[in-house]
């Protein structure tokens, strides 16, 4: 490609929309153009880096055995109703309607489609194990859509789905995909992360996400630097302490705490450290009768340690709490507690609640908690004197560093990083909705096990940015680079000897299959090298008339601090033996 024939556009400032790096870069390099809240049109640049991208997973997805097909971006209702998910999805579902008032979705995912081709499709075991992939368009209709594709509305996924006659062979399909998950990122030369990731509402217990180790990264990554444990904030387990409970060493009393209502105000009100007060977070179900309606409320108390925080996703495990929570309003609190949040304990409170301690909370002694009594505090408090002995202990909180690893092979880490991947065993969640069995070996209809599989096809880029970036731009990849090499001749219309050995390098790097880009626009070197370390190519060769007359190039990898004199005869070796395999 020369670039006088592609499509060039860079900006020298990012828009002021534009907030994390891979934003402000994707933005300045040309590489994607917004069209409205979390919708970009994708630019030649950046169209070249998502078809590499889509080309690895597609040989890999075609080695492990899937097959490709590609679903309609809209979808008929009555498919998603039978699931339940039309109604349960929420506003992130795009619904619409056709001129006949016919309900219609915008696909954000589609384990209804494909349940309802192999429902048709396949009708006996001999038929399987099937996996059946496609990389299509998505939409969710994000509340607040930002950081450009990193959380954006229309985005590119590739999405596949397993069937298999039994768990074993389930399971067995779910490691294929997670082995080809490694090789599709190992290959994208990527610093990431396999992690334990809980299945959420889907179920099951085989659940991985892939996550590139990103500073600017939404999610927590936990991990052991001593060994192989690693899973997402969500799932990793904080083990109840392995010391007893120590006895009680203060009296209880009744404390002024004069407008301090946080942990931390009252902890430094009365001299203590954070980890000796507990704070009281109350939390309401709601069971509903067969009209839909709230038939009855239960309110519960969460108790955890000052210094740790809520894992939602934990205390949804909890017995009692798994069919969902709401935090409890102003009112509900007062009629249980007869005080404002801020003050809140498990002495003098005015109705019965459930209460659920964490497993730190529940060895602790002489800690502190509200007085249900505005500026008013318990300390000394203690269980089996003050309190009963805690009837439901729970892992409720989020792990900190330091934490002790679960595999017990020392003390968990945490870092940043950004999810591009996951995979996860469906069980029979929508082949049972959707009634899709086959007959199995001895002719009796069996429900589907099922596997699903993702990766964000336009969000990896993204990714791949907040990675690797400095000052002046983006730093790829080979693999993901919307060219691998940039000639860049100096001067060429003033001197025929430049453009002809920038001319015989390109048509060499050709020839020997490097995906080269020549820039013969003719613009001076500083704006010329300022476009490329923008965009990120990885590998760049300078051709000029004082270099050319002592048989020499350049030759600079967007990481190196100089540039390194090469042989012209020696150049086309030179660069391919640098390219990344």
């Amino acid at each position: 490609m020369k670039a006088s024939r592609f499509f060039i556009s860079t900006l020298k400032e990012a828009p002021a929309d534009a907030e994390v790096a891979s934003h402000k870069l994707m933005m300045r390099a040309g590489l994607i153009k917004k069209l409205g809240a979390g919708i970009y049109t994708y630019m030649p640049m950046g169209l070249r880096v998502i078809r590499k991208v889509e080309a690895i997973v597609r040989e890999e997805m075609n080695r492990a055995g899937a097959v490709e097909l590609s679903m309609p971006v809209v979808q008929p209702a009555e498919l998603w109703q039978e699931t339940g998910r039309f109604a349960k999805m929420g506003p992130e579902l795009l619904r619409i309607q056709d001129r006949h008032a016919r309900d219609y979705v915008v696909q954000p995912t589609s384990e209804e489609v494909v349940t309802d081709i192999v429902r048709q499709e396949i009708r006996s075991y001999k038929q399987l194990p099937r996996n059946f992939y496609q990389i299509q368009t998505k939409f969710r209709d994000e509340r607040r859509p930002r950081f450009g594709l990193m959380r954006g509305r229309e985005f590119t996924m590739k999405d596949a789905y397993s069937f298999d006659q039994d768990v074993a062979s389930a399971k067995a399909s779910y490691q294929t995909m997670a082995l080809a998950y490694r090789r599709i990122f190992d290959r994208f030369g990527l610093q990431y992360r396999a992690v334990a990731a809980d299945s959420g509402a889907i179920g099951g217990d085989l659940s991985e996400e892939f996550q590139v180790i990103a500073a600017t990264g939404e999610d927590a990554i936990v991990y052991c630097p001593g060994s192989d444990y690693a899973a997402n904030m969500e799932k990793a387990e904080a083990l109840a302490p392995s010391q007893p409970r120590p006895v009680p060493g203060e009296a209880l009393a009744k404390t002024a705490t004069p407008g301090k209502s946080t942990c931390a105000d009252v902890a430094q009100y009365l001299g203590v450290p954070l980890q000796q007060t507990v704070k009281s977070l109350v939390v309401t179900t709601e069971a509903l009768d067969d009209a839909g309606n709230v038939a009855k409320t239960q309110v519960w108390l969460l108790l955890l340690r000052g210094d740790h925080e809520l894992n939602e996703v934990k205390a949804n495990k909890v017995p009692g709490l798994e069919s969902g929570f709401r935090f409890s309003t102003l009112q509900e609190i007062d009629d249980h507690f007869g005080c404002k949040p801020g003050y809140l304990g498990l002495i003098n409170m005015r109705k019965p609640v459930r209460v659920v301690v964490d497993r730190e909370v529940a060895v602790m002694h002489d800690w502190i908690c509200g007085a249900n009594e505005p500026d008013y505090h318990y300390t000394g408090v203690n269980w089996g004197r003050d309190l009963p002995e805690p009837d439901l202990v729970a892992d409720l909180r989020n792990v900190v560093a330091g934490d002790p690893s679960p595999d017990g092979q020392g003390v968990l880490a945490i870092e940043r990083g950004i999810e591009v991947g996951h995979v996860f065993y469906l069980g029979t969640k929508y082949s049972r909705a959707m009634n899709a069995t086959f007959l199995d070996a001895n002719g009796k209809p069996q429900f589907h096990e099922m596997g699903c599989y993702g990766i964000g096809i336009t969000r990896l880029p993204a990714a791949a940015i907040e990675q690797n970036h400095d000052e002046r731009g983006i730093i790829w990849p080979d693999a993901l680079a919307p060219f691998t090499v940039v000639v860049c001749p100096i001067g060429p219309d003033r001197s025929p000897e430049v453009k002809a050995a920038a001319e015989t390098l390109y048509a060499q790097l050709l020839q020997a299959g490097v995906d080269v880009i020549l820039d013969d626009r003719g613009e001076r070197p500083g704006a010329m090298f300022a476009d490329w370390e923008l965009i990120g190519v990885p590998h760049r060769v300078t051709i000029g008339d004082r270099g050319l007359k002592d048989g020499q190039v350049e030759y600079q990898h967007r990481r190196d601090a100089t540039a390194t004199k090469v042989s012209v005869d020696e150049i086309l070796g030179f660069v391919t033996s640098r390219l990344e395999k």
